[in-house]
């Protein structure tokens, strides 16, 4: 499937970008509150992903115009890795090695194959 510039194939890759962001701080952010009650960070992190189906839907949707199914989750789980790495960084205050750069860009490389002819 030719990848075209069309918005049906750059909204999907934005709005999968913001629903990663609702999607990792729902999973994850409550980490940094590890003394808050366990059903409230069940709680706030089911309103958070809320917002991360809003967008993450849509854009499987807008996106399956011009990207195969396959396509779409090689996007999602490779913008899973660079928010994520994000993240990590900036909200938890941990380091990222050259392992984890090596085993992202491993996974990157063969997320790669998907979008080969």
């Amino acid at each position: 499937m030719p990848i075209s510039f069309s918005p049906a194939a750059i909204w999907p890759i934005i709005m999968l970008f913001a629903s990663n962001i609702f999607m990792t701080f729902a999973w994850y952010g409550h980490l940094k509150h590890k003394g808050t009650a366990i059903w409230i960070a069940i709680v706030v992190s089911w309103a958070i992903a809320f917002f991360e189906y809003c967008l993450a839907v849509p854009a499987n949707r807008i996106g399956s115009e011009v990207y195969s199914t396959a396509q779409l989750k090689t996007m999602q789980e490779v913008i899973t890795l660079l928010v994520f790495s994000g993240f990590s960084v900036f909200w938890l205050g941990e380091n990222l090695t050259w392992n984890h750069a090596i085993g992202f860009a491993l996974i990157a490389v063969g997320a790669s194959f998907i979008f080969r002819g």
